[in-house]
Protein backbone atom coordinates (compact mmCIF):
# COMPACT_ATOMS: atom_id res chain seq x y z
CA UNK A 1 0.00 0.00 0.00
CA UNK A 2 1.22 3.44 -1.04
CA UNK A 3 2.41 5.89 2.28
CA UNK A 4 0.42 8.25 2.59
CA UNK A 5 1.75 11.86 2.00
CA UNK A 6 0.65 15.25 1.43
CA UNK A 7 -0.60 16.25 -2.03
CA UNK A 8 0.48 19.88 -3.98
CA UNK A 9 -2.92 22.13 -5.27
CA UNK A 10 -1.95 21.22 -8.46
CA UNK A 11 -2.44 17.28 -7.71
CA UNK A 12 -5.11 17.58 -5.98
CA UNK A 13 -7.07 19.38 -8.80
CA UNK A 14 -6.12 16.83 -11.35
CA UNK A 15 -7.58 13.98 -8.49
CA UNK A 16 -11.04 15.85 -8.37
CA UNK A 17 -11.14 16.16 -12.19
CA UNK A 18 -10.20 12.37 -12.28
CA UNK A 19 -12.49 11.75 -10.06
CA UNK A 20 -15.41 13.33 -11.98
CA UNK A 21 -14.57 11.78 -15.08
CA UNK A 22 -15.68 8.28 -13.52
CA UNK A 23 -12.09 7.50 -12.58
CA UNK A 24 -12.31 5.30 -8.87
CA UNK A 25 -10.52 6.36 -5.89
CA UNK A 26 -8.11 3.53 -6.14
CA UNK A 27 -6.71 4.45 -9.20
CA UNK A 28 -6.00 7.85 -8.58
CA UNK A 29 -4.57 7.31 -5.49
CA UNK A 30 -2.39 4.78 -7.47
CA UNK A 31 -1.74 7.27 -9.70
CA UNK A 32 -1.12 9.78 -7.11
CA UNK A 33 1.20 7.39 -5.28
CA UNK A 34 -1.02 8.48 -2.23
CA UNK A 35 -3.26 5.94 0.03
CA UNK A 36 -6.65 5.69 -0.79
CA UNK A 37 -7.86 7.20 2.73
CA UNK A 38 -6.15 10.24 1.00
CA UNK A 39 -8.01 10.73 -1.80
CA UNK A 40 -11.30 9.99 0.04
CA UNK A 41 -11.22 12.52 2.53
CA UNK A 42 -10.12 15.05 -0.88
CA UNK A 43 -13.26 13.93 -2.32
CA UNK A 44 -15.17 14.62 0.99
CA UNK A 45 -14.27 18.28 2.00
CA UNK A 46 -14.21 19.51 -1.89
CA UNK A 47 -17.90 18.11 -2.34
CA UNK A 48 -18.36 20.24 1.56
CA UNK A 49 -16.28 23.38 0.73
CA UNK A 50 -15.97 23.21 -3.13
CA UNK A 51 -12.36 23.74 -2.13
CA UNK A 52 -9.29 21.63 -2.99
CA UNK A 53 -6.97 23.71 0.14
CA UNK A 54 -7.01 22.75 3.45
CA UNK A 55 -8.13 23.89 6.25
CA UNK A 56 -6.50 26.15 8.51
CA UNK A 57 -5.42 23.87 11.27
CA UNK A 58 -4.94 24.87 15.10
CA UNK A 59 -1.31 23.59 15.62
CA UNK A 60 0.13 23.09 18.90
CA UNK A 61 -1.58 24.74 21.56
CA UNK A 62 0.61 27.62 23.11
CA UNK A 63 1.65 26.55 26.87
CA UNK A 64 1.96 29.96 28.24
CA UNK A 65 -1.36 31.92 28.75
CA UNK A 66 -0.98 35.90 27.80
CA UNK A 67 -0.17 37.17 31.15
CA UNK A 68 2.90 35.02 31.21
CA UNK A 69 3.81 36.13 27.79
CA UNK A 70 3.59 39.81 29.11
CA UNK A 71 5.41 38.77 32.51
CA UNK A 72 7.78 37.75 29.99
CA UNK A 73 8.30 40.57 27.97
CA UNK A 74 8.17 42.72 31.24
CA UNK A 75 10.97 40.94 32.65
CA UNK A 76 13.12 41.56 29.73
CA UNK A 77 12.08 44.95 29.19
CA UNK A 78 12.84 45.67 33.48
CA UNK A 79 16.00 43.78 33.20
CA UNK A 80 17.77 44.58 29.38
CA UNK A 81 20.39 42.55 30.25
CA UNK A 82 18.71 39.07 31.52
CA UNK A 83 18.52 35.71 29.67
CA UNK A 84 15.95 33.14 28.65
CA UNK A 85 17.64 31.08 31.36
CA UNK A 86 16.82 33.50 33.74
CA UNK A 87 13.07 34.44 33.01
CA UNK A 88 12.53 30.97 32.92
CA UNK A 89 13.19 30.40 36.48
CA UNK A 90 11.64 33.95 37.06
CA UNK A 91 8.15 32.21 35.22
CA UNK A 92 8.32 29.23 37.09
CA UNK A 93 8.97 30.78 40.86
CA UNK A 94 5.66 33.48 39.85
CA UNK A 95 3.69 30.65 37.90
CA UNK A 96 4.98 27.59 39.06
CA UNK A 97 4.94 27.08 35.15
CA UNK A 98 8.46 24.69 33.36
CA UNK A 99 8.87 26.29 29.56
CA UNK A 100 11.59 26.02 27.61
CA UNK A 101 14.39 28.64 27.25
CA UNK A 102 13.20 28.55 23.21
CA UNK A 103 9.95 28.89 24.43
CA UNK A 104 10.78 32.23 26.52
CA UNK A 105 12.56 33.34 23.53
CA UNK A 106 9.77 32.52 21.10
CA UNK A 107 7.51 34.64 23.37
CA UNK A 108 10.10 37.53 23.19
CA UNK A 109 10.87 37.12 19.52
CA UNK A 110 6.89 37.37 19.15
CA UNK A 111 7.33 41.07 21.05
CA UNK A 112 9.57 42.26 18.63
CA UNK A 113 12.67 41.50 21.15
CA UNK A 114 15.97 40.76 19.63
CA UNK A 115 19.37 39.70 21.78
CA UNK A 116 21.79 42.44 20.78
CA UNK A 117 24.89 43.84 21.36
CA UNK A 118 25.06 47.08 23.26
CA UNK A 119 25.58 50.09 21.92
CA UNK A 120 28.79 51.45 23.87
CA UNK A 121 29.19 55.05 24.79
CA UNK A 122 31.28 56.96 28.09
CA UNK A 123 29.90 56.36 31.33
CA UNK A 124 28.46 59.95 32.48
CA UNK A 125 27.35 60.57 35.72
CA UNK A 126 25.32 63.14 36.82
CA UNK A 127 28.21 65.11 38.03
CA UNK A 128 29.65 65.04 34.36
CA UNK A 129 26.66 65.88 32.59
CA UNK A 130 26.29 69.13 34.58
CA UNK A 131 29.54 69.90 34.29
CA UNK A 132 29.44 69.15 30.51
CA UNK A 133 26.65 71.52 30.08
CA UNK A 134 28.11 74.45 32.49
CA UNK A 135 31.48 74.05 29.86
CA UNK A 136 29.05 74.42 27.40
CA UNK A 137 27.54 77.57 28.39
CA UNK A 138 30.64 79.15 28.98
CA UNK A 139 32.48 78.87 26.14
CA UNK A 140 28.84 79.34 24.24
CA UNK A 141 29.94 82.35 22.53
CA UNK A 142 33.78 81.73 21.74
CA UNK A 143 34.56 82.66 17.92
CA UNK A 144 36.63 81.12 15.58
CA UNK A 145 39.72 83.24 16.92
CA UNK A 146 39.40 82.02 20.56
CA UNK A 147 39.41 78.13 19.53
CA UNK A 148 42.47 79.05 17.44
CA UNK A 149 44.15 79.60 20.02
CA UNK A 150 43.56 76.18 21.71
CA UNK A 151 45.76 73.29 21.00
CA UNK A 152 43.66 70.02 20.79
CA UNK A 153 45.35 66.61 21.76
CA UNK A 154 44.30 62.96 21.66
CA UNK A 155 45.87 59.93 22.34
CA UNK A 156 45.22 56.80 20.25
CA UNK A 157 46.75 52.76 20.79
CA UNK A 158 47.52 51.08 17.65
CA UNK A 159 48.20 47.00 17.70
CA UNK A 160 51.09 45.44 16.31
CA UNK A 161 48.94 42.63 14.80
CA UNK A 162 44.89 42.97 14.92
CA UNK A 163 42.30 45.26 16.24
CA UNK A 164 40.05 44.58 19.26
CA UNK A 165 37.29 44.17 17.59
CA UNK A 166 35.66 40.91 16.84
CA UNK A 167 36.42 39.38 13.51
CA UNK A 168 34.52 37.44 11.33
CA UNK A 169 35.06 35.39 8.26
CA UNK A 170 33.30 34.24 5.43
CA UNK A 171 33.98 29.90 4.91
CA UNK A 172 32.12 27.19 3.49
CA UNK A 173 31.47 24.24 5.42
CA UNK A 174 34.69 21.87 6.01
CA UNK A 175 36.57 25.51 5.25
CA UNK A 176 37.35 25.83 9.11
CA UNK A 177 41.15 25.33 9.29
CA UNK A 178 41.96 26.50 5.66
CA UNK A 179 44.85 29.73 6.35
CA UNK A 180 42.30 32.15 4.96
CA UNK A 181 39.50 31.33 7.13
CA UNK A 182 41.68 30.97 10.43
CA UNK A 183 42.53 34.34 13.00
CA UNK A 184 46.20 33.51 14.17
CA UNK A 185 46.89 35.02 18.16
CA UNK A 186 49.64 36.17 19.63
CA UNK A 187 50.03 35.43 23.68
CA UNK A 188 48.69 38.62 25.34
CA UNK A 189 47.53 40.32 22.04
CA UNK A 190 51.18 40.98 20.74
CA UNK A 191 52.18 44.68 22.13
CA UNK A 192 50.78 48.13 21.00
CA UNK A 193 52.00 51.24 20.55
CA UNK A 194 50.09 54.65 22.80
CA UNK A 195 50.88 57.31 20.55
CA UNK A 196 49.91 61.52 21.54
CA UNK A 197 49.10 64.10 18.92
CA UNK A 198 48.31 67.26 19.27
CA UNK A 199 45.98 69.70 16.60
CA UNK A 200 45.41 73.35 16.31
CA UNK A 201 44.47 75.60 13.11
CA UNK A 202 48.12 76.73 12.15
CA UNK A 203 49.87 73.37 12.93
CA UNK A 204 49.97 70.47 14.00
CA UNK A 205 52.19 68.57 17.00
CA UNK A 206 54.61 65.77 15.62
CA UNK A 207 53.18 62.65 16.84
CA UNK A 208 54.44 61.45 20.61
CA UNK A 209 55.19 57.63 21.31
CA UNK A 210 53.46 57.15 24.85
CA UNK A 211 55.15 54.82 27.34
CA UNK A 212 53.31 53.05 29.61
CA UNK A 213 54.27 55.61 32.62
CA UNK A 214 52.69 58.48 30.46
CA UNK A 215 50.12 60.41 31.71
CA UNK A 216 47.92 63.10 30.21
CA UNK A 217 49.69 66.23 32.33
CA UNK A 218 52.99 64.48 31.90
CA UNK A 219 52.45 64.44 28.20
CA UNK A 220 51.75 68.41 28.00
CA UNK A 221 54.70 69.79 30.28
CA UNK A 222 57.13 67.49 28.03
CA UNK A 223 55.72 68.26 24.56
CA UNK A 224 52.61 70.45 24.46
CA UNK A 225 53.99 73.44 26.52
CA UNK A 226 57.45 73.43 24.84
CA UNK A 227 55.61 73.28 21.26
CA UNK A 228 53.69 75.98 21.64
CA UNK A 229 56.43 78.38 23.27
CA UNK A 230 58.38 77.39 20.25
CA UNK A 231 55.88 78.95 18.35
CA UNK A 232 56.83 82.67 17.29
CA UNK A 233 53.18 82.96 15.82
CA UNK A 234 51.42 81.40 18.55
CA UNK A 235 50.10 83.78 21.23
CA UNK A 236 47.37 81.19 22.01
CA UNK A 237 49.33 79.06 24.17
CA UNK A 238 47.79 82.09 27.32
CA UNK A 239 44.47 80.75 26.47
CA UNK A 240 43.95 77.79 28.27
CA UNK A 241 40.20 75.63 27.87
CA UNK A 242 39.59 74.36 31.69
CA UNK A 243 36.61 71.33 31.97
Amino acid sequence: MPARRKLTTFNRGRAIAWLHDGVSKCEVARQLGVSHSVIVRLNQRFQTTNNVEERPRSGRPKKTTPWEDRFIQRQALQHRATTCKVIRGQLWEATNINVSERTIGNRLHDARLRSRRPAVRPLLTQGHRRARLAWSRRHLRWTRRDWAQVLFSDESRFNLYHSDGRRKVWRREGERYEDDTVHERVAFGGGSVMVWEGLQPSSTHPPVPCGRESHWSTLQGRNSRPYCLADPAADWPKRRVSG
